[in-house]
Order: structure tokens, then C-alpha cells, then sequence
């Protein structure tokens, strides 16, 4: 009995763990801002386990019953949560509300069961003896469930399947325990019969888990969902309707295949045309290959390296057929060179003395997250300095002056605050609306006099236009954005958050 129960220790361990790590990685899926989510999630958990070890004084009878009642709640609430989150997630309205309603709940269950084995067991071992192997088996658990998510759990099943593999792992334990420990256990065949239908659910869950996905999201995106995956690093999902194919990440819309070309023309060629035949590209993030197809296009280029982090990002653009045709198969080109890294671990690691780049393209999700607000720090644009050529010029795609007018200014700031010059412009893309861009250089910039031929938005008569900043988007005060105050983030979080609910 001693034995069975300290690994039912270990599975509960491993188990609330994980159901904590999945409610923080949907939190930081559907909402953004991954620190602010983790943070509040983590200290949620942990005071619902509070209130549920405060709570455990009023079990006193039948406890290695009521043990087994938990454990199957606990597969239950933690097994079903992803799948009712999602699901629920383009129906309520104070989502937030039903989430860490959700954190409270399994935490509060997670929280009444070492208390009550402790209890069970306080009569087979001496109390320095069972206090010991009791926190020793949870906290391995809590290591092997740290490890097992993002290696495994994430990448391999996703945050649905995960969640109720997990739960099936709880309400086993409560069939395990009623078959080995029947005799001490009242109303033993009801019990057994309540655990065995839990689990066939949450088998049928399991089962049906993609099936679960492909309804959610299909409620959350209007149009078709033809792609979806989750990796380490975010969740990918594609839609089509008719010619239009539109990516998003974390629900966040990256691009429509029917104005992309006027994104990243803008991004590309202003800064690139003006040079004198770039050769050494370098870009950050662009994992969707679209920029490095407008790269392409000028003969002079030699060779280009494209830093993503994420390698499901690349090999969906490097495989799926709609998508390489998109970027005109740019990431199969033999000029390209694709490492996997983060950016700044990358630039860090080059050195000062590394070769210079000719031009420098970074693109980069908008800074919603202190992960991506480091990015777009003055530590940040110092790397890209010492990798920037004296003669050579990178463009930054740098949010919305008109949604995150301070954001994009504040961007502006940290540029110049890295001994960099920046020169400030914008472009109308419909999916998104006015978008702006940085290019910045060792030297003051100097508009091409041509562009390659062929483009469909960017000219010298458009790119004058994009210089140009109505009042409602011109430069006003902004701070630098270092890594210790990521004052961007917050501003950025302020001002979309206030243009979207307007």
C-alpha cells in the first residue's frame, strides 16, 4: 500500500503540473503576453492549491475513498480543460473569467490530495519518514512534467490530447487503487463504476482530439481551416477561402495572400534598392520565405541567412504546396542558408568581428510578449549594428503608427538610441491597415532612384508618399525600450488593446 500510494504521488504530481502548463500556454495562445499569463496562472494554481489543503481538515471519514473520488474529478476537470477552453473560447465573452475559474478549480483538487496522503499514510511510517518520500515523489514528478511538455507533450500532441492523456493517467490511479485496495474502500463496485465510464470519456476525448481542435477553429477564424499545428514556440494555423490564404499565430494574423506582396515590398526594397549591389543578406524571423522571395529578385545577392526560431514555421513554407508557391519556393533557392536559433542568442554568439551584412531584414512578430519586447530593445539593435555593414541598411517592420502610434515611435527612439540612424515610414496594407517600417544604417539613408522591375506597389513615387506622417501618426514622445523597463510591451498591450475595443 506504502508503495502504491507514493506513486500515485508521482502521477499527481506530474499531472497538476502539467495542467497548470497547459493553462498558461492557452492563455498565452488566446491572449498574448505569455510573461503577464504564466505569471497569473502559475500564482492562481498555486493559491487554489492552498485554499484546497485548507479545505482537506474537513475530510474525516473514509479519506482513502474520498482520495479516489478526487483523483477522478481531478482527470475530470484537468483532462476536459483545454478542449472546453478552446471551445469556448469565440463564445464567452469573459473568457478570463472561465479560464482562471478553470485554474481554480483543478488547483483546488490538486491541492486536497497530498494533505489527505499524508494522512492515509501517517499510521505505516514515521512522520520524518513519510514527509520525505511524500515531497520526494512530487517533486520528481514536477521535474519529469516540466521536461516531458515542451520536449514531447507540445510539439507531439498538442495542448487537447496532452490534457486528456493527463486525465486518463489520474482516474487510473483511482482504478488501480480500488482494485488493489478494494477491501479498504467502501461502495467499492460504485466507485469503480464512476471511474471506468470517467475514463472511457476522456478516452473518446483523446481520440477525438483533433476533431475537437478542427471545431474550435473553426469557430475563431471565419474562413476554412486547412493547417494547424502547435509547436515549442507558438500555434500555427492556416485558412483559405477561395484564392485568399491567411496565416496566424497565436490568433494573430501574419498575412493574406492578397495584399502580402504590398507588405513586404515595403519591407524589402526602399532599404535594399538604395544599395549598391547587396550581396550578404541576413534576415530575422521571415520564416514564411515571402521577404526573402522580394531578396531573390535582386541578381547581386550571393547569399542569404534566415534566422527563425521555430522549424515548423519553415518547413510548412518549405513543404506545403499553396505555400510554396506563394514565396516561389525562395526557401529551396541554393542561396539560402536557414538556421534555427533565436535572434538575439544568434547575434550574441556571432561576435564583433563576424562578416557584415549588406542588408539586414527583420521581421518579426509585433512585441505583444516580453519574449518578443527583447527584440525590439537598444541591447537588440546594438547586435544589429555590429552585423550591419558601414555602407549597408536594415529594414524593421515595426507595428502600426496609426493602432500603436507611441509603440511605433518608441521603436523609432530605441533604433536611434543604438547609434543607428532611422528613417521612419509607413505603407497601407488593407489586412492590417497603415503598417510601419524603420530602415536603419550606419550612414544617413538615400532613396533608391529605380527599383526592380516588375513590382506591383513599391515606386519612387510611392515611397516619397510613405515618408510622409499625417499628424494622427507623427512622431511624438516615446521612451527607449531597454530590457529592464520593456516599456514597449506595455505600451504596445495599451494601445491595441484600446483600438481593438473601440
Amino acid at each position: 500500500m506504502q508503495l502504491l500510494l507514493l506513486l500515485s504521488v508521482f502521477v499527481i504530481a506530474t499531472c497538476g503540473l502539467v495542467y497548470e502548463l497547459i493553462a498558461g500556454t492557452l492563455a498565452s495562445y488566446l491572449l498574448g503576453d505569455s510573461v503577464t499569463q504564466f505569471s497569473t496562472i502559475i500564482g492562481t494554481y498555486l493559491f487554489a492549491m492552498g485554499i484546497g489543503s485548507w479545505l482537506s481538515r474537513y475530510i474525516t471519514r473514509n479519506l482513502l475513498a474520498v482520495f479516489v473520488q478526487i483523483e477522478v474529478l481531478v482527470g475530470i476537470v484537468g483532462g476536459c480543460s483545454a478542449a472546453m477552453l478552446f471551445l469556448l473560447f469565440p463564445h464567452v465573452q469573459e473568457f478570463r473569467v472561465l479560464l482562471y475559474g478553470t485554474v481554480l478549480v483543478t488547483g483546488t483538487l490538486v491541492g486536497v490530495e497530498i494533505p489527505l496522503l499524508l494522512r492515509i499514510l501517517k499510521d505505516k511510517l514515521e512522520f520524518s519518514d513519510l514527509v520525505s518520500r511524500v515531497f520526494t515523489f512530487d517533486y520528481i514528478g514536477a521535474l519529469f512534467a516540466s521536461l516531458l511538455f515542451p520536449l514531447i507533450l507540445v510539439p507531439q500532441l498538442g495542448l487537447i490530447r496532452s490534457a486528456f492523456l493527463f486525465g486518463l493517467l489520474n482516474v487510473a490511479v483511482a482504478i488501480w487503487l480500488l482494485a488493489m485496495l478494494k477491501q479498504d474502500i467502501p461502495w467499492v463496485r460504485l466507485h469503480r463504476g464512476g471511474a471506468i465510464a470517467a475514463f472511457i470519456a476522456l478516452l473518446m476525448g483523446f481520440v477525438y482530439s483533433d476533431r475537437i481542435m478542427e471545431i474550435s477553429e473553426s469557430g475563431q477564424y471565419p474562413d476554412s481551416v486547412i493547417f494547424s499545428r502547435s509547436s515549442p514556440y507558438q500555434r500555427l494555423v492556416l485558412t483559405k477561402s477561395g484564392n485568399d490564404l491567411r496565416l496566424f499565430l497565436n490568433n494573430n494574423l501574419q498575412f493574406s495572400s492578397r495584399d502580402e506582396y504590398r507588405y513586404h515590398e515595403s519591407l524589402v526594397h526602399p532599404a535594399m534598392a538604395s544599395l549598391d549591389a547587396p550581396k550578404r543578406v541576413l534576415v530575422l524571423g521571415g520564416g514564411d520565405g515571402l521577404g526573402v522571395r522580394e531578396i531573390l529578385k535582386y541578381p547581386s545577392v550571393e547569399e542569404v541567412t534566415l534566422v527563425d526560431l521555430d522549424p515548423l514555421m519553415t518547413e510548412l513554407f518549405s513543404t506545403h504546396a499553396l505555400l510554396r508557391e506563394i514565396n516561389r519556393r525562395s526557401l529551396h533557392s541554393p542561396k539560402v542558408n536557414i538556421v534555427h536559433a533565436d535572434a538575439f542568442q544568434w547575434l550574441r554568439a556571432r561576435g564583433s568581428d563576424a562578416a557584415k551584412f549588406d542588408f539586414i531584414m527583420v521581421d518579426f512578430p509585433d512585441p505583444a510578449t516580453f519574449s518578443l519586447g527583447k527584440l525590439y530593445s537598444s541591447a537588440f539593435y546594438r547586435l544589429l549594428s555590429n552585423a550591419l555593414a558601414e555602407n549597408g541598411q536594415a529594414a524593421i517592420q515595426s507595428t502600426s503608427p496609426f493602432a500603436a502610434r507611441q509603440s511605433y515611435w518608441c521603436i523609432v527612439e530605441t533604433i536611434k538610441s543604438a547609434g543607428l540612424e532611422a528613417t521612419p515610414y509607413h505603407a497601407l496594407v488593407p489586412s492590417f491597415g497603415e503598417w510601419g517600417f524603420v530602415i536603419a544604417g550606419h550612414r544617413p539613408f538615400t532613396p533608391a532612384a529605380r527599383y526592380p522591375d516588375g513590382l506591383a506597389f513599391v515606386n519612387r513615387e510611392t515611397f516619397s508618399n510613405m515618408l510622409s506622417f499625417p499628424p494622427d501618426m507623427g512622431p511624438m514622445p516615446a521612451p527607449v525600450n531597454t530590457l529592464h523597463n520593456q516599456a514597449l510591451v506595455r505600451s504596445f498591450e495599451a494601445e491595441w488593446g484600446e483600438y481593438l475595443h473601440n
